[in-house]
């Protein structure tokens, strides 16, 4: 049986922690998306700090609800852990499950998740790549007992 991956995780709070998830959550909802030995720093950020971001990194001037930045994508090939940040933020996600009508602690989870899996290579540039992805995601959510985050009602 080979050994379950490792995750090396820092959790950073860039704004009041009232009444986001903990860091114990942010890494259980990390670890249930591994596939491979991360190291990673997950950082909570808000709208200031996410558009700024967005913008110097993606050309887009608007907070979105997270980015990933992969470091060494090829890393795990040498056995080396993969190694990135993701980066959340707080009000996008927050406004995000009010217009969804999703629980805000499923969302901040999914996007854990997401942003996870795309510092482990996945991504949704086209159809296929995002059929692919959602179905993990879906898969992991729903196995941490959240339900499916692209089955919600308007």
């Amino acid at each position: 049986m080979a050994n379950a991956p490792k995750l090396d995780l820092t959790v950073q709070y860039a704004m009041a922690k009232d009444g986001l998830p903990g860091r114990a959550q942010f890494r259980a909802w990390a670890r249930a998306a591994l596939q491979h030995d991360v190291v990673a720093t997950l950082r909570i950020v808000d709208a200031d700090e996410g558009r700024a971001l967005n913008r110097d990194y993606r050309g887009k001037d608007y907070a979105t609800n997270v980015l990933t930045f992969e470091y060494g994508p090829d890393a795990s090939l040498a056995g080396a852990p993969l190694a990135g940040d993701v980066v959340v933020c707080a009000p996008v996600v927050v406004r995000e499950a009010a217009e969804q009508g999703k629980d805000p602690l499923a969302h901040y989870a999914h996007l854990t998740v997401h942003g996870m899996l795309h510092l482990q290579g996945y991504d949704h540039e086209t159809d296929a790549e995002a059929a692919v992805m959602e179905a993990l995601e879906s898969f992991v959510m729903m196995r941490m007992g959240f339900p499916d985050p692209y089955q919600y009602h308007e």
